[in-house]
């Protein structure tokens, strides 16, 4: 199809068959991603987007690229209701008013970025405007783990774990292969698009450098393992979260960890999940102490989650603590908004109960902290949502050799979330070149190689104590180094070389 030929269907599409076309689009997304995994659908929904915008108005570019961002999140995001109704104690309608507006929020971050293509959009061939939504999908993603605390979830690089495209991970981190997945659509879409003598030789040329590249940089071995495997025990008790802080349900509590952890003091570490203990760290420390010396007698580490009470300070913290074997405090320094604090609090608490969680007064730790210690292996704590940002975990891992996220995804009940919080944490152990161990209170627990593969997984809703080995690793992986910037510098430079190519002119007329 001629090069006017294509760019007139695209501008003449209905509106509204554009907008319905782009919500279909952006809710196929998610569908590469955990739990279902199909992964050529991170190829074919962006493509979609990157037709839908070609040579839109800015007004435009932003109705198209929002309705993406409605399906994208609508779908791969829906998750937040259950937490809102069955955890917030709110009604129906005003659980999915919540849930709608949360969606639409995210939506319109994510369409924002895309005004930037509205610059010399109508004489812009297909090279420029595919490489420009690549360029802004990407530095759009990053924004989304900063911008009002950040909510990083659902990079479409997360489709690409078992692919060659995860090769890329250790080098240029999950934005790096995020960009490689796009780069792959655009130039899959390239030579139809263009029919020009340099896309039919270029683009599969630069397809198969980033496919093969990505293979070979799988066989890189950029950490090194060191001192002897350990034996590590998860226990996942699987405390109701409509229960876990009534005082009535307490005793039975600490029982269930007394008992399940009975069959796990012959492993090395022992690990007990986030906020494990319902009670506040001074209130604990009976229980605290019972378990530091049921540890010792063991011969064994223990690391729980427990929130802690600053006697200086008077704040609390959402903490993880090494007992036994173990020693050292970590403080969660990214906290979840209406989760752990309450954005505008002196307006919304006690609005409804959703604003009084038991956990919404959480102060965050400070951004420097030592790790937790077992011995001469040093332990990078993300708890819960901390392990979705890559650089903060990059920098926990610079100077440690284990990476331990310890989380409570009954928040989620059965939906998708704790399953795209599983996938996230893979995608650490990839970037960080580190085993990372992953204990929660109802599952998924895991534990997780150097390569992002899952050697052990638990059951969700059960009670179970997952045991597996774990090796420490030393070095570091370029992500590590250099973190997103290596990534970032790539998408400003396809902004760019995008923006200065050569325009096509339309034809003078004749005299």
């Amino acid at each position: 199809m001629p090069m006017t030929t294509t760019a007139y269907f695209w501008e003449k599409w209905p509106h509204w068959a554009a907008y319905v076309c782009a919500l279909l689009a952006g809710g196929l997304a998610p569908l590469s991603l955990a739990p279902l995994n199909i992964w050529p659908l991170a190829l074919l929904s962006p493509a979609i987007l990157a037709l839908l915008l070609y040579r839109q108005s800015g007004r435009d570019l932003l109705k198209r690229s929002f309705c993406f961002g409605l399906g994208l999140f609508g779908v791969g995001a829906s998750w937040v209701y259950v937490s809102i109704h069955d955890f917030g104690y709110t009604g129906v309608t005003l659980a999915g008013l919540l849930t709608g507006l949360f969606v639409a929020g995210l939506a319109l971050l994510f369409a924002l970025p895309f005004l930037m293509l509205s610059y010399r959009q109508t004489t812009r061939s297909w090279l420029p405007h595919l490489l420009l939504v690549a360029a802004v999908w990407v530095l759009g993603e990053w924004s989304r783990s900063w911008f009002l605390t950040g909510f990083p979830w659902l990079y479409i690089g997360y489709s690409q774990l078992t692919t060659p495209l995860a090769g890329w991970a250790p080098l240029l981190g999950i934005y790096g292969v995020s960009l490689a997945v796009l780069l792959t659509g655009a130039l899959t879409l390239w030579p139809f698009l263009s029919r020009s003598k340099p896309s039919l030789i270029l683009a599969p040329l630069l397809l198969s450098s980033l496919w093969i590249g990505g293979l070979q940089l799988q066989d890189i071995e950029w950490t090194q393992a060191v001192g002897e495997p350990k034996k590590v025990a998860l226990v996942q008790a699987n405390i109701p979260q409509d229960k876990k802080w009534q005082p009535s349900y307490l005793e039975a509590t600490l029982n269930r960890y007394r008992r399940l952890s009975a069959q796990a003091w012959s492993a090395d570490w022992v690990i007990w999940p986030e906020a494990a203990i319902p009670l506040v760290y001074h209130q604990a420390l009976p229980v605290l102490q019972e378990a530091h010396k049921t540890a010792l007698a063991n011969n064994s580490a223990l690391i729980t989650g427990i929130l802690y009470d600053d006697p200086a300070s008077g704040r609390y913290h959402n903490s993880s603590l090494g007992l036994g074997l173990a020693s050292g405090l970590y403080h969660k320094t990214r906290l979840v908004p209406f989760g752990e604090y309450v954005p505008l609090e002196q307006w919304l608490r006690g609005a409804i109960e959703f604003f009084n969680l038991p956990a919404s007064f959480i102060s965050p730790g400070k951004s420097e902290q030592p790790p937790l210690q077992i011995g001469a292996t040093r332990l990078a704590t993300a708890i819960c949502y901390e392990v979705v940002y890559p650089d903060l975990v990059a920098s926990m891992a610079r100077n440690t050799e284990v990476i331990l996220t310890i989380s409570n995804d009954a928040w989620f009940g059965s939906s998708w979330g704790p399953l795209q919080h599983l996938q996230m944490a893979q995608m650490r152990a990839l970037e960080n070149g580190r085993f990372v161990i992953r204990g929660t209170n109802n599952g998924v627990s895991a534990i997780i190689n150097n390569r992002g593969e899952l050697l052990a997984t638990s059951e969700q809703f059960v009670q179970q104590v997952l045991t597996g080995q774990v090796q420490a690793y030393k070095g570091s992986t370029p992500f590590v180094r250099w973190g997103s910037s290596s990534a970032l510098l790539l998408c400003l430079g396809l902004l760019i070389m995008a923006g200065t190519y050569p325009v096509n002119r339309p034809a003078r007329a004749r005299h």
